[in-house]
């Protein structure tokens, strides 16, 4: 038998200050988007971009951690598998909606130190979903 891969890695900055909310069994699910943009040279020589825009789900300790730490504007490292959901629509009776999600696993803060809400950040941090936030000594070229 084959095994697949669902693995998702985005480096990104926040579109809004993450949501976050209780399912009713109190699990808490933070949720926010991340802007992912390239830019190239097209073959006429024109420099060209554009955005992507990602939604990420974050679950239990590290929903918590995204809700205090991250902030709109922020750059941060995303790593987890893509999800899709599926609803009907509540008010427009036949009408179903469709979602893919990023459902994170991992989450690093990246970018200034001095963009930062927090004034006490010295290093990159992160946090996966069975970890606290953590240190990290690697810099990045980027």
């Amino acid at each position: 038998m084959s095994r697949g891969l669902n693995k998702v890695q985005i480096i990104g900055h926040l579109g809004k200050d993450p949501e976050m909310r209780y399912t009713p069994a109190g699990k808490p699910v933070t949720t926010f988007t991340v802007a992912v943009s390239r830019s190239w040279n097209s073959a006429d020589g024109e420099k060209r971009s554009e955005t992507e825009w990602f939604n990420v789900v974050a679950w239990g300790n590290l929903a918590e951690i995204c809700k205090q730490y991250l902030v709109k504007g922020k750059q941060v490292y995303i790593e987890g598998h893509l999800k899709t959901r599926s609803w009907d629509d509540k008010e427009k009776e036949g009408v179903k909606h469709t979602r893919v999600e990023v459902v994170a696993n991992e989450m690093m803060m990246l970018g200034d130190r001095r963009d930062s809400n927090n004034p006490q950040s010295h290093d990159t941090e992160t946090a996966s979903s069975d970890t606290s936030v953590g240190t990290v000594e690697d810099d990045f070229p980027f």
